[in-house]
């Protein structure tokens, strides 16, 4: 499964002097597809893939296209895990 970590940081709360910040980790990962390839027809059919891999090389075209069954990465369903961290 396609895994990518972001880091949002966040200021200097206010209030009673405090100089506490907070950081937020994220981790993004893209499970089943989800695109309807029977829409033409006016039904509803899945192809089964159960995860996003990667076709190519991370910052290529080919990285965006999942390498089982050929969707684009936004047909598959986006999962976020969230992990705060304050200091």
């Amino acid at each position: 499964m396609k895994k990518c970590e972001a880091v949002v940081k966040g200021g200097k709360e206010q209030g009673k002097g405090s100089s506490s910040s907070s950081v937020t980790l994220k981790s993004v990962s893209y499970g089943h597809c989800q695109k309807n390839h029977a829409a033409k027809s006016g039904g509803y059919a899945l192809d089964g893939c159960r995860e996003f891999m990667a076709g190519g090389e991370e910052g290529t075209r080919d990285a965006l296209k999942c390498a089982a069954c050929g969707c684009h990465r936004n047909f598959h369903r986006r999962e976020v895990d969230e992990a705060d961290q304050s200091s």
